[in-house]
């Protein structure tokens, strides 16, 4: 009996220790469990992991455009070098325009082979073997963006394609900047190389920026974003307050009918049966007329309306014989006094003028220089 209940009391205490311990964790900070430590790397896979290596070959093809054979005849070495490393083959053929990549029995990395093909999708999609190699790193991914389907106009697609690039690819570079990857604008996809939360926020401007979202908006938050990682207080809390909130201006309003109708309010009620013809002559008491008088009625509306008519086209006649007002005649004005013309004054002038011909000196002049030429000739002398 000893032997069982101190049996029964073990495993109630087990119980007791583990329900403790699931509190402690529960009243652990959220923050410390979601952040990572700074400077932590998860640990590099090695053929110590997996010395038997992988049971079946795998292997991955993609189709390249004509127009990067010259560049993949010419670094397939260093592809092929870069995946030997990793114990993967890779083969190019020219004729059918495809690369492929394939495992051998010494590969002992199981993922290396989704690294290598997304490396052959980067070559093809115009990536340089300089950027496309580090995709074989752990801490590396790449996104591809299908762009193309995204706007139906070609004209608009590739004005807001242009957007993303920027004026002399500057809104590319500084995207490049904040999120740490390396993206390529190429035909209808967009090629990104970086870390995840990179990749993520890459995805997401470019997908706007097809939807008429100018990058320039997300590159703002982008810069906000790393300004608030920096403050280790601010990591647990909300950002929203701190981030930009934009409106669009330029909504396109539904337009408006000229001719509105109103609703009228409902009635279970249905609406009154209208007038006929004969209730209209019972009211008005023509239903009881003869039909000679009926006729005679006819004919003097019909002579009042013609009378009424000619009467306005008479009116329209004589509009044209009606003159115009006259404008009232402005008396002239006397001239005044101060302003007479002297016409003594005149006539010397026109004298002197006919005295005198064209080109030739005035008498003060002459005399000025009989002057000057006897004073000279005296100097000689």
């Amino acid at each position: 009996m000893a032997t069982s209940q101190a049996n029964g009391l073990a495993p109630a205490a087990g119980k007791s220790e583990f329900r403790n311990q699931k509190q402690k964790q529960e009243n652990r900070d959220e923050s410390e469990l979601l952040t990572v430590p700074d400077g932590w790397k998860e640990p590099a896979f090695s053929k110590e992991d997996n010395p038997r290596g992988l049971l079946e070959e795998s292997s991955f093809a993609t189709l390249f455009p004509k127009y990067r054979e010259a560049y993949l005849k010419e670094c397939w070495p260093l592809v092929q070098k870069a995946l030997n490393e990793h114990h993967v083959n890779a083969t190019l053929d020219l004729i059918e325009g495809s690369m492929t990549v394939c495992t051998t029995k010494k590969t002992f990395d199981p993922y290396i082979i989704i690294r290598a093909r997304d490396l052959i999708k980067l070559l093809a999609r115009s990536v340089s073997f300089e950027q496309a190699v580090r995709i074989l790193q752990d801490d590396i991914a790449c996104d591809i963006i299908k762009i193309g389907s995204l706007v139906r106009n070609k004209e608009r697609f590739v004005k807001r394609r242009q957007r993303l690039i920027g004026p002399k690819g500057s809104t590319l570079k500084a995207l490049e900047l904040l999120t740490n990857c390396y993206i390529m604008v190429q035909g209808n996809t967009v090629s990104a190389i970086g870390p995840f939360s990179g990749l993520k926020e890459v995805r997401k401007v470019v997908l706007d920026t097809m939807k008429n979202i100018h990058p320039i908006y997300n590159i703002k938050t982008l810069m906000i974003k790393r300004e608030l990682a920096k403050d280790s207080e601010l990591r647990s809390q909300s950002w929203e307050r701190f981030l930009p909130q934009f409106k669009h201006k330029n909504v396109n309003k539904r337009k408006e009918p000229k001719k509105k109708t109103v609703k009228k309010e409902y009635t279970p009620f249905p609406p009154p049966q209208p007038e006929s013809q004969i209730d209209k002559e019972l009211a008005s008491g023509e239903y009881f007329l003869k039909a000679s008088q009926k006729k005679r009625q006819k004919m003097e509306a019909i002579k009042a309306k013609q009378a009424e008519a000619l009467s306005k086209r008479q009116e329209e006649r004589n509009k044209a014989f009606i003159p115009p007002k006259e404008k009232p005649v402005l008396k002239p004005k006397e001239a005044s006094t101060e302003t007479k013309i002297d016409v003594a004054a005149i006539k010397e002038k026109v004298k002197k003028a006919k005295n005198k011909k064209l080109g030739a000196l005035t008498a003060e002049e002459v005399k000025l220089k009989m002057e000057v030429d006897e004073k000279k000739k005296k100097k000689k002398k």
